[in-house]
């Protein structure tokens, strides 16, 4: 198993796509607790090949994404980028990830340049320290009687190794057949220093982003999640909004609540906010979540 360093070492290389040609970007995979590519990475890497066509004095505002097809962890990705427009302000991007001849997943995203102006925020909610709460080697182990597959839990601390994510109330699979209001909190930061490159920053929360978000769809009815093996789902689209700087290597709060499911698809919504009290993003996804059919 890798030591957490190692694992954000191996992240970073992950983010740091290969340049083979003018806008045109390839990069590999590292292994996903389930047979396909994790959403996350595809579509922080996607952000990298945009952010690398623009300014670095233009940070990302905003991202919006479709999940196409499900990724081969196997084989490289191409993400190609369409310079959209570049504007006195803004800059807009447009990439697509190929596989095997195929489009997988495809990013929109706008950039701009710093600008004063009106500024409000919603408060951040209570939440616990999260020096108080269990770290993923630590909390994991608790449930390993809730996975058929004995080798989950290990799975999942390989998967996060590169992250400190601590739930601030028991995860899905804790509270199995318990239906709770659907809202989820976690504390997320990466397990070491990063370089003070913003466009890092923000493709490292874009890649934690998937992670969660949709926690709060499968509390609202108690289920555990795929690795409980009581749904089946994926992510159709991904949404993000960067209001203000933060730093992905320091505590960041994800508040992540569900309005909504159904037509086999639940809606995730969440806030990340800094330690001391900044709305620092806003996401919303929506996935696929499926109760598997009796056989």
């Amino acid at each position: 198993m890798s030591s957490a360093p190692d694992a954000l070492l191996d992240l970073l290389d992950l983010l740091d796509l290969e340049q083979i040609e003018q806008d045109i970007f390839r990069g590999t995979s590292r292994s996903a607790i389930v047979p396909r590519v994790f959403g996350g990475q595809v579509a922080a890497q996607a952000l990298v090949a945009a952010g690398r066509t623009v300014p670095a004095d233009r940070p990302a505002h905003s991202l919006h994404s479709y999940f196409l097809r499900a990724g081969d962890p196997g084989a490289p990705i191409v993400y190609s980028v369409d310079r959209i427009r570049d504007g006195r302000s803004f800059t807009t991007r447009r990439v697509v990830a190929v596989q095997h001849g195929q489009p997988i997943f495809h990013l929109s995203a706008s950039f701009q340049t710093y600008e004063a102006g009106l500024e409000h925020q919603a408060a951040m909610p209570a939440a616990p320290d999260p020096e108080t709460l269990p770290t993923a080697a630590e909390m994991l182990p608790r449930y390993a009687d809730r996975f058929s597959d004995p080798t989950v839990v290990d799975r999942l601390i390989e998967a996060r190794a590169a992250v400190d994510l601590r739930y601030a109330d028991a995860p899905p699979f804790g509270t199995v057949g318990q239906p709770r209001e659907p809202r989820s909190q976690v504390w997320f930061r990466t397990n070491g220093k990063l370089a003070d490159d913003p466009l890092l920053h923000v493709c490292m929360a874009t890649y934690v982003s998937d992670m969660t978000l949709l926690d709060s769809v499968l509390l609202a009815h108690g289920r555990g999640g795929w690795a409980v093996g009581d749904v089946v789902g994926a992510s159709l689209d991904h949404a993000m909004w960067f209001h203000r700087p933060f730093r992905a290597d320091e505590w960041l709060l994800y508040d992540q609540e569900s309005p909504s499911a159904s037509g086999g698809r639940g809606l995730g919504q969440a806030r990340i906010y800094t330690q001391d009290g900044r709305l620092a993003i806003t996401v919303i996804q929506e996935g696929v979540v499926r109760v598997p059919r009796e056989s």
